[in-house]
């Protein structure tokens, strides 16, 4: 946890538990409802005498109006069935502001490459959902901004996530199931940037709990320097709204344009990462991939998503859309030769061979000191090339195909493993094809071998199905 900057005490709620009088209370059980929920997201002052804790009372009806209009209701300053409906729905725990808006003082990062950390976890889902659900919920903003953004696992990052409950070391403590859902600071040093989320709620892929997805681009939102919205539709409205499909979640445009009035538009590419566009050919012409006889070059997965390599191109296959994106591999990483031969994800890092050599990538830049000799793995001089390659995330194990044998290197002590290469048909019964690429999602390692896919399950030991290699690509 980043220490704590008390500047931010000005953009986050104060959770107030003092309890009204013992007149009031018994005027009006919703009062002490009404009075803290004014206090934490409308700046109503805690040091009210008693009469002025009344609901007729003009500073609580002040309140009650304003809250009223930021959230589309009827405006009476009265406590309708209406607004104390609405007071009761769960919704982020930044106070409220109209419009699109950002912080006070327009707080933004002064970079456009961010990282971020994922500090606790919630038991609610696997760890390696809450990894792609937060790396979607930053695409929905990386999509519309020049920002790009990278993960750590061991150091302080700009953005650092947590799953916490009740106080956790803030002066903002959750409030148990419903209600405040998660938190997030604006952009700065320290605690700011930061998102906490209520491990109180029950958190989901789905919509049958609290949708972390929604949730996540919301806060993400706070995190980059966007506070709340009175338009209905928008994502930074405060209130949380259910989706009936998923998939069809879009940004608003009041969305759109209150990141873009802080960082611009996409094509707003800053200048030491412009692309250089002399290798990239001026007409884009997809090759046929739909037909029996394709193969692909190389496969991995990245942050969500899946790459499929072939000659001088790449796609890009999102879970959420049925098109794959098509485009030059000059385009995300001029360095790159064509005709790449194995590729894998590993450490928020893609790595790509071509015989002999590989490359770490992050975002669009090529890391320090690469590319670097596959001889650095731990591969005797006759390997020339690798011919695929995948990473088992949870076991720390990272599987290299050549020929007919595979090598398993140690993610943890960095080294190959003794007792390797192995024949691929002995451990991966069915495999028994040249491995053109191979990659790990929903517990099945798929091979890819010529215009065939295997689904290889790896507790059962066999090959659960086997389909067109181009049907991963919705053909």
């Amino acid at each position: 946890m980043k220490p704590l900057a008390f500047l931010v005490l000005l953009y986050l709620p104060i959770c107030s538990t003092s309890p009204l009088n013992g007149s009031a209370k018994q005027e009006d059980p919703d009062m002490d409802l009404v009075q803290q929920y004014l206090e934490n997201y409308y700046n109503l002052t805690k040091d009210m005498k008693p009469f002025e804790r009344r609901k007729d009372s003009s500073l609580v009806v002040k309140k009650i109006q304003e809250m009223q209009k930021f959230l589309g209701l009827e405006v009476t300053g009265k406590l309708d069935s209406a607004t104390l409906r609405v007071m009761r729905k769960p919704r982020c725990g930044v106070p409220d502001v109209g419009r699109f808006s950002t912080f006070p003082g327009t707080p933004k990062w002064k970079k456009t490459h961010l990282t971020y950390r994922i500090v606790s976890y919630t038991p609610d889902l696997p760890r390696h959902v809450v990894d792609s659900t937060i790396d979607k919920a930053l695409k929905v903003w990386k999509d519309v901004t020049p920002l790009t953004f990278s993960r750590t696992y061991d150091r302080e990052a700009d953005i650092m996530i947590s799953f916490v409950v009740k106080e956790h070391g803030d002066f903002f403590p959750f409030d148990g199931p419903g209600s405040s859902l998660a938190h997030a600071y604006p952009p700065g040093p320290g605690v700011e940037g930061d998102v906490h989320f209520d491990d109180d709620e029950k958190w989901t892929e789905d919509m049958s709990g609290t949708n972390l997805f929604l949730v996540a681009a919301h806060e993400l939102g706070h995190s980059l320097g966007l506070f709340h919205s009175t338009n209905t539709e928008a994502l930074m409205y405060p209130l949380y709204k259910s989706f009936t499909d998923l998939a069809q979640f879009r940004l608003a445009q009041d969305d759109v344009d209150g990141i873009q009035s802080l960082y611009g538009h996409p094509s707003v590419i800053p200048k030491d990462h412009i692309v250089p566009t002399k290798s990239i050919p001026s007409t884009l012409e997809k090759p046929a991939m739909c037909n029996f006889t394709s193969s692909f070059d190389a496969a991995s997965t990245l942050r969500g998503e899946v790459l499929y390599f072939k000659d001088r191109y790449v796609w890009r296959r999102r879970r959420q859309d049925l098109e794959p994106e098509f485009h030059f591999i000059s385009t995300f990483w001029p360095f790159l030769p064509s005709d790449v031969d194995a590729a894998y994800e590993g450490k928020d890092t893609l790595f790509v061979f071509k015989g002999n050599k590989f490359w770490a990538i992050r975002g669009t830049e090529v890391q320090a000191n690469y590319p670097k000799s596959i001889r650095t793995l731990g591969f005797p001089p006759t390997v020339r090339k690798i011919d695929a390659a995948v990473s088992d995330v949870e076991k720390k194990k990272t599987y290299f195909f050549v020929g007919d044998k595979y090598w398993r290197f140690n993610e943890n002590s960095h080294s190959m493993e003794q007792g390797f290469p192995r024949l691929i048909a002995h451990d991966f019964p069915g495999i028994e094809q040249k491995v053109d690429a191979v990659v790990k999602e929903f517990g099945f390692f798929y091979f890819f071998s010529g215009p065939s896919r295997f689904a290889f399950d790896p507790n059962a030991k066999t090959v659960a199905h086997a389909m067109n290699s181009s049907t991963w690509l919705y053909c």
